[in-house]
């Protein structure tokens, strides 16, 4: 019986794990540089040098810096449920929920916090497949709003019928604006980034739990109402 040849990409790599350990290597690769040198310094082909693989075969797992980023994000995400999962199982309270997955995902982000000042120039583009936002990146985005609303499903929180639906992606959009104070906070270890946390989510938790009385109804349906009005 003729033995087959192994089955192999368009690069060369065997169908096999060999090409998963290549992609790693160059994504891992690629954010050690990042980190290393600045976004905007860090070329593909230096990406490829680096990693010791050919310019073509580096372009073959990844179009462009902005796929390796979009990489990134998709780690970053799985990398900051994972780091969020201990709080997860252990509270049921809200505000502890809401705090610990905010805090995870800044241990997650912080080696990276050398480049991400230079980086966050580009992604803050509005136009920018790199943003948050675009569609690229919906993804990520989205495994992060299911991340924001296992706190509410799992927590003990009563809140107005109306705005639970609507809550992850609020907490979320909270999670950019602490993101982006860290992006910016040059204290040492981010630790006003970490009073940020610690100091908002009892806001939150409180605004929350008041979102179910009558009184308060009219306010919430007005805050929904123009959440709505900026998606379309």
């Amino acid at each position: 019986m003729t033995e087959q040849p192994a089955q192999t990409t368009t690069a060369g790599d065997p169908a096999t794990a060999r090409g998963e350990q290549t992609r790693q290597l160059i994504r891992d690769t690629a954010m050690r540089l990042f980190r290393e040198r600045g976004y905007a310094q860090t070329t593909m082909r230096a990406i490829a040098q680096e990693a010791g693989v050919a310019v073509g075969n580096a372009y073959y797992y990844f179009g462009s810096k902005d796929h390796l980023i979009q990489e990134f994000y998709a780690q970053a995400q799985v990398e900051h449920r994972a780091a969020a999962q201990p709080v997860l199982d252990r509270e049921e309270a809200f505000g502890p929920r809401l705090a610990g997955v905010l805090h995870a995902g800044i241990d997650v982000l912080t080696p990276s916090h050398g480049f991400a000042a230079t980086f966050f120039k580009t992604a803050a583009e509005p136009t920018s497949p790199l943003s948050p936002f675009s569609a690229e990146s919906s993804g990520p985005r989205e495994a992060a709003i299911d991340l924001f609303g296992e706190v509410l499903t799992g927590s003990t929180a009563t809140v107005d019928a109306e705005l639970r639906p609507q809550l992850p992606e609020l907490l979320w959009l909270a999670y950019m604006g602490v993101i982006l104070y860290w992006v910016h906070d040059r204290s040492p270890d981010q630790t006003k980034t970490r009073q940020l946390i610690d100091g908002a989510v009892p806001l939150v938790d409180r605004l929350v739990a008041l979102s179910r009385l009558r009184v308060l109804r009219p306010v919430t349906r007005q805050v929904l109402d123009l959440i709505r009005t900026l998606r379309h």
